[in-house]
């Protein structure tokens, strides 16, 4: 038989590792509790139609896609954002606003594999929806401030900026939306070159290449630099009002880096106002993004619904705080090993270790029926606190061996003592 390996762009997570995404979903689904987000659950395949409406064209060719046995083309969800507006125009189209749901789980790009990018790759995703106010835009770049940072993560800097800001400014010189999206898809890669040759008027190309030179961390500063640029500019006047509404709230509510940068752009056509990432300086990827999206829900059929939201890369945090050498702190509950002498043993010593695991303690039994040296040795490799060995004679007193594995110390312990003693 071959040995199999896991498919390109797709990968196994095993200890420390599996423990650090464990721990990071953990932080955001506290983070989802202490904004009053619920959590739903949507199918990672969906159908195409839905998934491509609305994604782009760079995200529109790197999904999973295949016919079901019944003929109907589907795809591997690329994102969460669009499955929740179903959710929305569906199961939860007579709920109040606003909603505010969360999820987590694995998405899937076909794209060329490297560090911080993978084929199947993890988010916590998170949607404001119902409501068109800034304090809204403001909440979801907070929330991902307030997930970050109980992570551990330091020096973090979020990227704002205003999607209304450059499609103003393209509307006005008569670029048509169809053009405006591959343009926006081009600087959301910092093809600025390639997005500039895709406008035709020489004043509207001379505008964008202005607006790429204002970007700035005093937020103040750079919206008054942004409202005098586009001062004969209507629509990215008025996004330039909302964009400083946003970073009023989000600067004094933390104290958070924020560079403010008008010209930034993302890949998902269905932005439609603020828009921001999140990075730390030891990367060059986003460990986060998101923004606001008031056109899409009504794009599925539901009614016009303003909506904001975010995605962090489970992945991509995992490298940041990898990088930025941060210690997932793990769980300290005791682990324990009930170990029996002899096989007329095993019925009591399981009994014993039932009774650890019903007041919360982690319990390994030994099912191998090693010699009691060999189960020893193992134990120490599994990094136990404590073996329980339970032999005939302690047994018929009401007791056991509890050894301790870091300080090599052994002593008969009463069975109604045992957990006492463990937790101690």
């Amino acid at each position: 038989m071959p040995a199999f390996q896991s498919v390109r762009g797709m990968r196994d997570l095993i200890g420390e590792e599996a423990q650090t995404f464990t721990h990071i979903i953990a932080k955001a689904r506290e983070t989802a509790s202490l904004y009053g987000y619920k959590e739903v659950i949507t199918p990672h395949v969906e159908p195409l139609e839905l998934l491509s409406a609305k994604s782009g064209e760079e995200i529109r060719q790197r999904m999973f896609i295949f016919k079901d046995l019944g003929e109907r083309l589907v795809a591997l969800r690329p994102e969460f954002t669009a499955s929740i507006a179903r959710l929305t125009t569906t199961a939860l189209k007579n709920k109040p606003k606003p909603l505010r749901l969360f999820s987590v789980g694995t998405v899937y790009r076909y794209d060329e594999p490297q560090r911080g990018r993978y084929r199947e790759f993890w988010q916590s995703n998170f949607e404001l929806m119902g409501s068109a106010k800034s304090e809204a835009d403001a909440e979801i770049v907070l929330l991902t401030n307030n997930l970050m940072a109980p992570l551990g993560l330091h020096g973090y800097t979020f990227k704002i900026g205003h999607i209304g800001v450059i499609r103003g400014i393209l509307s006005q010189d008569g670029v048509d939306e169809k053009t405006q999206n591959a343009v926006l898809q081009r600087m959301d890669k910092k093809e600025y070159d390639a997005a500039l040759n895709l406008v035709e008027s020489n004043k509207c190309r001379k505008m964008i290449e202005g607006l790429l030179e204002i970007r700035g961390n005093d937020w103040l500063d750079t919206i008054e630099q942004l409202q005098s640029y586009v001062a004969n500019y209507e629509k990215a006047k008025i996004s330039t009002g909302n964009l400083a509404e946003v970073l009023k709230l989000v600067a004094e509510s933390t104290n958070a880096n924020i560079t403010v940068e008008p010209a930034f752009a993302r890949g998902l056509e269905y932005y439609t106002g603020m828009i921001f990432e999140v990075y730390i300086p030891e990367l060059d990827i986003a460990l986060g993004g998101g923004g606001r999206y008031d056109r899409l829900i009504e794009a599925f059929g539901g009614e016009p619904t303003p909506a904001v939201g975010c995605a962090h890369g489970i992945d991509r945090v995992a490298i940041a705080l990898h990088t930025q050498k941060t210690t997932v702190i793990a769980k300290t509950e005791k682990n324990v090993v009930v170990l029996p002498i002899t096989e007329a043993m095993k019925s009591g010593a399981l009994k014993i270790a039932q009774q650890l695991r019903a007041e919360g303690v982690t319990v390994q039994f030994e099912v191998m029926g090693r010699k009691m040296a060999k189960a020893l040795e193992d134990a120490d490799k599994r990094k136990a606190d404590f073996a329980v060995i339970v032999g005939e004679i302690e047994l018929k007193e009401g007791a056991v061996v509890l050894k301790d594995l870091a300080s090599r110390q052994q002593s008969i312990v009463a069975i109604d003592k045992l957990l006492e003693k463990i937790k101690s």
